[in-house]
């Protein structure tokens, strides 16, 4: 079976990979939900509050557009579709180019 290979194959199997997804979109809830407690923690930061400040708070938006492309990203994954997607630039990194 094409991708479910336990011996390093090019692709994970799919129990790694919904594993692995829903860590991702796990973590991405958590920095959404504490967004202002990460900014207590660590701080502003200064490019955030520069470039993302209109109106919506700069270091807790970022926190926030982190979180949601996590979980995007995630599900993309875990699903299979991230390697589609990224499929055609396989040849650009030596690394995906199917073998």
């Amino acid at each position: 079976m094409k991708g479910s290979s336990a011996s390093g194959g090019p692709h994970p199997p799919k129990i790694m990979r919904i594993f692995w997804g829903s860590i991702g979109i796990v973590i991405g809830i958590l920095l959404i939900k504490y967004a202002y407690r990460l900014t207590s923690i660590f701080g502003k930061f200064d490019w955030a509050e520069r470039y993302l400040s209109g109106g919506f708070g700069g270091t807790y938006f970022f926190y926030k557009l982190a979180g949601m492309a996590l979980v995007f990203l995630s599900a993309l994954y875990m699903f299979g579709i991230l390697e589609y997607l990224l499929g055609p630039l396989g040849s650009v990194f030596g690394g995906l180019a199917p073998k």
